[in-house]
Protein backbone atom coordinates (compact mmCIF):
# COMPACT_ATOMS: atom_id res chain seq x y z
CA UNK A 1 0.00 0.00 0.00
CA UNK A 2 2.90 2.43 0.99
CA UNK A 3 4.24 1.58 -2.30
CA UNK A 4 1.54 2.48 -4.19
CA UNK A 5 0.79 5.84 -2.62
CA UNK A 6 4.55 6.55 -2.88
CA UNK A 7 4.30 5.92 -6.56
CA UNK A 8 1.13 7.52 -7.36
CA UNK A 9 2.60 11.25 -5.40
CA UNK A 10 5.69 10.45 -7.48
CA UNK A 11 3.60 10.02 -10.95
CA UNK A 12 1.59 13.44 -9.62
CA UNK A 13 4.71 15.35 -9.65
CA UNK A 14 6.32 14.80 -12.33
CA UNK A 15 3.28 15.58 -13.86
CA UNK A 16 2.88 19.06 -12.39
CA UNK A 17 6.23 18.80 -11.58
CA UNK A 18 8.06 18.41 -14.93
CA UNK A 19 5.34 20.74 -17.03
CA UNK A 20 5.90 23.76 -14.81
CA UNK A 21 10.15 23.19 -14.89
CA UNK A 22 9.70 23.18 -18.56
CA UNK A 23 7.59 26.78 -18.60
CA UNK A 24 10.35 28.34 -16.46
CA UNK A 25 13.39 27.16 -18.65
CA UNK A 26 11.56 28.52 -21.75
CA UNK A 27 10.54 31.51 -19.90
CA UNK A 28 13.87 32.48 -19.11
CA UNK A 29 16.06 30.82 -21.63
CA UNK A 30 14.34 32.10 -25.17
CA UNK A 31 14.77 35.11 -23.08
CA UNK A 32 19.03 34.80 -23.34
CA UNK A 33 18.70 33.73 -26.91
CA UNK A 34 18.14 37.66 -27.66
CA UNK A 35 21.80 38.53 -25.99
CA UNK A 36 23.20 35.56 -28.01
CA UNK A 37 21.79 36.93 -31.33
CA UNK A 38 22.54 40.45 -30.42
CA UNK A 39 26.46 38.99 -29.84
CA UNK A 40 26.52 36.58 -32.71
CA UNK A 41 25.78 39.03 -35.14
CA UNK A 42 27.53 42.09 -34.29
CA UNK A 43 30.52 39.45 -35.78
CA UNK A 44 29.04 38.28 -38.28
CA UNK A 45 25.87 38.50 -41.11
CA UNK A 46 22.88 37.71 -39.27
CA UNK A 47 21.42 35.46 -42.27
CA UNK A 48 24.33 33.50 -42.16
CA UNK A 49 24.47 32.93 -38.53
CA UNK A 50 20.53 31.89 -38.59
CA UNK A 51 20.99 29.22 -41.64
CA UNK A 52 24.37 28.01 -39.32
CA UNK A 53 21.98 27.74 -36.16
CA UNK A 54 19.71 26.24 -38.07
CA UNK A 55 21.34 23.65 -40.30
CA UNK A 56 23.26 22.18 -37.18
CA UNK A 57 19.93 21.99 -34.90
CA UNK A 58 17.82 20.62 -37.63
CA UNK A 59 20.30 17.59 -38.34
CA UNK A 60 20.74 17.11 -34.98
CA UNK A 61 16.88 16.22 -34.81
CA UNK A 62 16.78 14.23 -38.18
CA UNK A 63 19.52 12.19 -37.54
CA UNK A 64 17.68 11.18 -33.85
CA UNK A 65 14.73 10.48 -35.79
CA UNK A 66 16.31 8.86 -38.46
CA UNK A 67 18.43 6.42 -35.98
CA UNK A 68 14.64 6.10 -34.39
CA UNK A 69 13.57 4.93 -37.46
CA UNK A 70 10.45 7.43 -37.09
CA UNK A 71 8.22 7.15 -40.17
CA UNK A 72 8.53 10.08 -42.19
CA UNK A 73 5.60 12.93 -43.44
CA UNK A 74 3.33 11.82 -45.55
CA UNK A 75 1.53 13.94 -48.80
CA UNK A 76 -0.24 16.73 -47.72
CA UNK A 77 2.14 16.66 -44.49
CA UNK A 78 5.18 17.83 -46.28
CA UNK A 79 3.37 21.11 -47.68
CA UNK A 80 2.49 22.22 -44.49
CA UNK A 81 6.44 21.68 -43.23
CA UNK A 82 7.43 23.54 -46.30
CA UNK A 83 5.38 26.28 -45.47
CA UNK A 84 5.90 26.72 -41.92
CA UNK A 85 9.80 26.49 -42.31
CA UNK A 86 9.41 29.37 -44.64
CA UNK A 87 6.70 31.40 -41.92
CA UNK A 88 8.54 30.47 -38.49
CA UNK A 89 12.30 30.13 -39.79
CA UNK A 90 13.34 31.47 -43.27
CA UNK A 91 11.12 34.77 -41.93
CA UNK A 92 10.47 35.31 -38.57
CA UNK A 93 13.52 33.80 -37.04
CA UNK A 94 15.69 34.94 -39.50
CA UNK A 95 14.42 38.49 -39.67
CA UNK A 96 14.30 39.05 -35.84
CA UNK A 97 17.98 38.00 -35.52
CA UNK A 98 18.58 40.59 -38.27
CA UNK A 99 17.13 42.63 -36.57
CA UNK A 100 18.82 42.95 -33.82
CA UNK A 101 21.87 43.76 -35.29
CA UNK A 102 20.22 47.53 -35.82
CA UNK A 103 17.99 47.99 -32.05
CA UNK A 104 18.39 46.36 -29.00
CA UNK A 105 17.66 43.02 -27.89
CA UNK A 106 15.47 44.24 -25.28
CA UNK A 107 13.67 46.23 -28.07
CA UNK A 108 13.27 43.50 -30.30
CA UNK A 109 12.44 40.88 -27.66
CA UNK A 110 9.31 43.26 -27.03
CA UNK A 111 8.80 43.66 -30.50
CA UNK A 112 8.89 40.21 -30.69
CA UNK A 113 5.77 39.24 -27.96
CA UNK A 114 3.44 41.65 -29.65
CA UNK A 115 2.57 38.69 -32.80
CA UNK A 116 -0.83 38.71 -30.65
CA UNK A 117 -1.68 42.15 -32.12
CA UNK A 118 -1.32 40.71 -35.18
CA UNK A 119 -3.33 37.68 -35.24
CA UNK A 120 -6.22 40.27 -33.87
CA UNK A 121 -5.63 42.22 -37.22
CA UNK A 122 -5.84 39.33 -39.27
CA UNK A 123 -9.03 38.39 -37.17
CA UNK A 124 -10.21 41.67 -38.68
CA UNK A 125 -9.28 41.56 -41.95
CA UNK A 126 -11.54 38.27 -42.79
CA UNK A 127 -14.14 40.19 -41.38
CA UNK A 128 -14.81 37.87 -38.25
CA UNK A 129 -16.13 39.49 -35.00
CA UNK A 130 -13.52 40.35 -32.18
CA UNK A 131 -14.16 40.49 -28.56
CA UNK A 132 -14.19 43.71 -26.88
CA UNK A 133 -11.40 42.56 -24.37
CA UNK A 134 -9.39 41.93 -27.82
CA UNK A 135 -9.94 45.62 -29.08
CA UNK A 136 -9.23 47.17 -25.09
CA UNK A 137 -5.85 44.87 -25.37
CA UNK A 138 -5.08 46.04 -28.41
CA UNK A 139 -5.03 49.54 -27.40
CA UNK A 140 -3.40 49.17 -24.38
CA UNK A 141 -0.61 47.36 -26.26
CA UNK A 142 -0.16 49.92 -29.01
CA UNK A 143 -0.27 52.93 -25.88
CA UNK A 144 2.58 50.87 -24.46
CA UNK A 145 4.55 50.47 -27.41
CA UNK A 146 4.01 54.32 -28.10
CA UNK A 147 5.79 54.99 -24.31
CA UNK A 148 8.66 53.13 -24.92
CA UNK A 149 9.51 54.14 -28.31
CA UNK A 150 8.98 57.62 -26.74
CA UNK A 151 13.03 57.30 -25.64
CA UNK A 152 13.74 55.98 -29.31
CA UNK A 153 11.93 59.12 -31.33
CA UNK A 154 15.69 60.32 -32.07
CA UNK A 155 16.89 56.93 -33.23
CA UNK A 156 13.92 57.45 -36.16
CA UNK A 157 16.22 59.58 -38.06
CA UNK A 158 18.59 57.21 -38.47
CA UNK A 159 18.44 54.13 -41.40
CA UNK A 160 19.73 51.28 -39.70
CA UNK A 161 17.22 51.89 -36.84
CA UNK A 162 14.45 51.90 -38.80
CA UNK A 163 15.14 49.27 -41.23
CA UNK A 164 15.82 47.23 -37.49
CA UNK A 165 12.39 48.17 -36.31
CA UNK A 166 10.31 46.91 -39.96
CA UNK A 167 12.58 44.10 -39.76
CA UNK A 168 11.07 42.82 -36.32
CA UNK A 169 7.83 43.85 -37.17
CA UNK A 170 7.79 41.56 -40.25
CA UNK A 171 9.32 38.69 -38.29
CA UNK A 172 6.63 39.22 -35.61
CA UNK A 173 3.86 39.08 -38.40
CA UNK A 174 4.85 35.89 -40.10
CA UNK A 175 5.07 34.34 -36.90
CA UNK A 176 1.26 35.05 -36.18
CA UNK A 177 0.61 34.04 -39.72
CA UNK A 178 2.36 30.91 -38.57
CA UNK A 179 0.93 30.21 -35.65
CA UNK A 180 -2.60 30.50 -36.88
CA UNK A 181 -1.51 27.82 -39.82
CA UNK A 182 0.06 25.32 -37.45
CA UNK A 183 -3.63 25.26 -35.68
CA UNK A 184 -5.40 25.40 -38.93
CA UNK A 185 -3.41 22.91 -41.47
CA UNK A 186 -0.85 20.77 -39.49
CA UNK A 187 -0.93 17.26 -39.59
CA UNK A 188 -1.24 14.68 -37.23
CA UNK A 189 2.53 14.30 -36.96
CA UNK A 190 5.67 13.74 -34.76
CA UNK A 191 6.17 17.12 -33.43
CA UNK A 192 9.57 17.38 -33.00
CA UNK A 193 10.66 15.39 -36.03
CA UNK A 194 8.78 18.06 -37.76
CA UNK A 195 10.39 20.78 -36.05
CA UNK A 196 13.67 19.55 -37.21
CA UNK A 197 12.77 18.61 -40.55
CA UNK A 198 11.72 23.27 -40.66
CA UNK A 199 15.06 23.77 -39.72
CA UNK A 200 16.86 21.98 -41.96
CA UNK A 201 14.80 23.16 -44.78
CA UNK A 202 14.82 26.50 -43.77
CA UNK A 203 19.12 26.44 -43.29
CA UNK A 204 19.30 25.45 -46.79
CA UNK A 205 17.03 28.02 -48.44
CA UNK A 206 18.88 30.80 -45.84
CA UNK A 207 22.31 29.60 -46.58
CA UNK A 208 21.38 29.66 -50.49
CA UNK A 209 20.59 33.03 -50.37
CA UNK A 210 23.27 34.32 -49.14
CA UNK A 211 25.27 32.25 -51.02
CA UNK A 212 24.07 33.90 -53.89
CA UNK A 213 23.95 37.44 -52.57
CA UNK A 214 27.14 37.22 -51.61
CA UNK A 215 26.34 38.35 -48.30
CA UNK A 216 28.27 35.37 -46.52
CA UNK A 217 31.58 35.24 -45.19
CA UNK A 218 33.98 32.50 -45.04
CA UNK A 219 33.65 29.99 -41.90
CA UNK A 220 36.80 30.29 -41.53
CA UNK A 221 36.85 34.17 -40.49
CA UNK A 222 33.78 33.59 -38.12
CA UNK A 223 35.59 34.85 -34.30
CA UNK A 224 35.27 32.92 -31.47
CA UNK A 225 32.61 34.60 -29.99
CA UNK A 226 30.48 34.51 -33.06
CA UNK A 227 31.05 30.63 -32.65
CA UNK A 228 30.14 30.58 -28.98
CA UNK A 229 26.47 32.13 -29.95
CA UNK A 230 25.72 29.79 -32.50
CA UNK A 231 26.45 26.48 -30.23
CA UNK A 232 24.75 28.54 -27.70
CA UNK A 233 21.54 29.52 -29.63
CA UNK A 234 21.76 25.78 -31.28
CA UNK A 235 21.74 24.02 -28.64
CA UNK A 236 20.02 26.06 -25.84
CA UNK A 237 17.75 28.01 -28.13
CA UNK A 238 16.88 25.46 -31.38
CA UNK A 239 17.38 22.09 -29.16
CA UNK A 240 16.41 21.85 -25.75
CA UNK A 241 14.02 24.91 -25.20
CA UNK A 242 12.20 23.86 -28.42
CA UNK A 243 11.96 20.28 -26.79
CA UNK A 244 10.71 22.22 -23.06
CA UNK A 245 8.27 24.14 -25.08
CA UNK A 246 6.67 21.51 -27.13
CA UNK A 247 6.37 19.33 -24.22
CA UNK A 248 4.80 22.07 -21.85
CA UNK A 249 2.51 23.20 -24.59
CA UNK A 250 1.10 19.32 -24.75
CA UNK A 251 1.04 19.38 -20.91
CA UNK A 252 0.04 23.07 -19.59
CA UNK A 253 -3.50 24.89 -19.87
CA UNK A 254 -3.24 27.68 -22.09
CA UNK A 255 -3.96 30.38 -19.32
CA UNK A 256 -0.25 28.93 -18.00
CA UNK A 257 1.57 27.67 -20.54
CA UNK A 258 1.54 31.64 -22.41
CA UNK A 259 3.10 33.01 -19.03
CA UNK A 260 6.68 32.87 -21.23
CA UNK A 261 5.41 35.44 -23.55
CA UNK A 262 5.51 37.80 -20.95
CA UNK A 263 8.71 36.73 -19.31
CA UNK A 264 10.97 36.91 -22.34
CA UNK A 265 11.10 40.02 -22.77
CA UNK A 266 12.04 40.81 -19.55
CA UNK A 267 14.15 38.58 -19.38
CA UNK A 268 16.21 40.16 -22.54
CA UNK A 269 15.84 43.79 -21.24
CA UNK A 270 17.49 43.06 -17.99
CA UNK A 271 20.18 41.25 -19.36
CA UNK A 272 20.38 43.21 -22.56
CA UNK A 273 21.27 46.66 -20.09
CA UNK A 274 24.02 44.11 -18.12
CA UNK A 275 25.65 43.01 -20.32
CA UNK A 276 25.77 45.44 -23.37
CA UNK A 277 24.59 48.08 -20.92
CA UNK A 278 21.14 48.92 -23.29
CA UNK A 279 19.29 51.80 -21.81
CA UNK A 280 16.47 50.65 -19.32
CA UNK A 281 14.50 54.16 -18.62
CA UNK A 282 11.26 54.80 -16.98
CA UNK A 283 9.59 55.22 -20.46
CA UNK A 284 11.23 51.58 -21.54
CA UNK A 285 9.95 49.87 -17.95
CA UNK A 286 6.14 51.37 -18.13
CA UNK A 287 6.07 51.22 -21.74
CA UNK A 288 6.93 47.41 -21.37
CA UNK A 289 4.56 47.13 -18.48
CA UNK A 290 1.36 48.68 -20.36
CA UNK A 291 2.69 46.33 -23.60
CA UNK A 292 2.10 43.23 -22.20
CA UNK A 293 -0.57 43.96 -19.40
CA UNK A 294 -2.48 44.69 -23.56
CA UNK A 295 -0.80 41.83 -24.51
CA UNK A 296 -2.51 39.82 -21.44
CA UNK A 297 -5.57 40.68 -22.50
CA UNK A 298 -5.57 40.13 -25.97
CA UNK A 299 -4.23 36.47 -25.28
CA UNK A 300 -7.01 35.53 -22.80
CA UNK A 301 -9.71 36.86 -24.96
CA UNK A 302 -8.54 34.74 -27.96
CA UNK A 303 -8.29 32.02 -25.12
CA UNK A 304 -11.57 32.61 -23.64
CA UNK A 305 -13.21 32.81 -27.14
CA UNK A 306 -11.99 29.02 -28.03
CA UNK A 307 -13.87 27.49 -25.27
Amino acid sequence: MKARIKNAVSTKINAIGLPILALCWVSFFWGTTWIASKEGVRHMPALQLVGIRQFIAGLLYVCYFLYKKAPWPKGKQWKAIFILSILNFVLSNALSTWGVKYISSGLGAIIGAIFPLWIVFITLFRGERIARLSILGLIISFTGVCVIFYDYLGDFLKPDFRFGIFLSLISTFTWAFGSLYTKKKAASFNPYFSLGLQMLISSIIILAITGATGTGVSITSIPANSWWAIGYLTIIGSVLTFIAFIYMLQRLPPEINSIYAYVNPIVAVLLGAIIFGEPLTMAIAIGGGITLCGLYMVNYSIRKAKI
